[in-house]
């Protein structure tokens, strides 16, 4: 493994441990080379999947970005990262069993609305602001008052 630091190729796994879902192994290395320290996570990958954007175009499904679009939705919520972290497993999971290997950003968008509809209000309504495309005060008063209904 590269070290982050000094772009080593040698690194030593110092400790090594699930994490707590159980979905991947989380490894301590240190560098031979300039003794830092860091983390690396080792994840089951099914399938390579591609995303298949609005437009039409396709690129690598990246989990860290969701991973980023979950964070900035929640930023500033009383939300542990360890749970962003199942959402992203969980969204994960359920798009490499589809049996499909390109996905639409459509798809991705639901699965993420509705982990956020379950988890909280103000981090959905946030992500929605973005996913729906709202341009103006009445698209928020809208979103919420079909909100209320539900």
């Amino acid at each position: 493994m590269r070290c982050p630091f000094c772009s080593n190729e040698d690194s030593q796994v110092k400790d090594s441990r699930p994490t707590e879902d159980n979905t991947a192994i989380r490894r301590r290395r240190i560098c031979e080379t300039c003794g830092s320290r860091f983390t690396t996570f080792e994840r089951i990958q099914l399938r390579d999947l591609i995303v298949v954007k609005t437009n039409g175009q396709k690129e690598s499904f990246d989990r860290d970005k969701m991973y980023r679009s979950l964070s900035l939705a929640l930023r500033k919520r009383d939300i542990e990262t360890e749970k962003i972290e199942k959402i992203v497993n969980a969204i994960v999971r359920k798009l490499e069993n589809s049996g499909e290997g390109e996905i639409r950003t459509a798809l991705i968008g639901q699965y993420i609305m509705e982990a956020l509809a379950n988890l909280d209000q103000v981090a959905y309504v946030r992500f929605a602001s973005v996913y729906k495309n709202f341009r103006e005060v009445k698209d928020f008063e809208d979103f919420l008052g079909n909100l209320e209904e539900k």
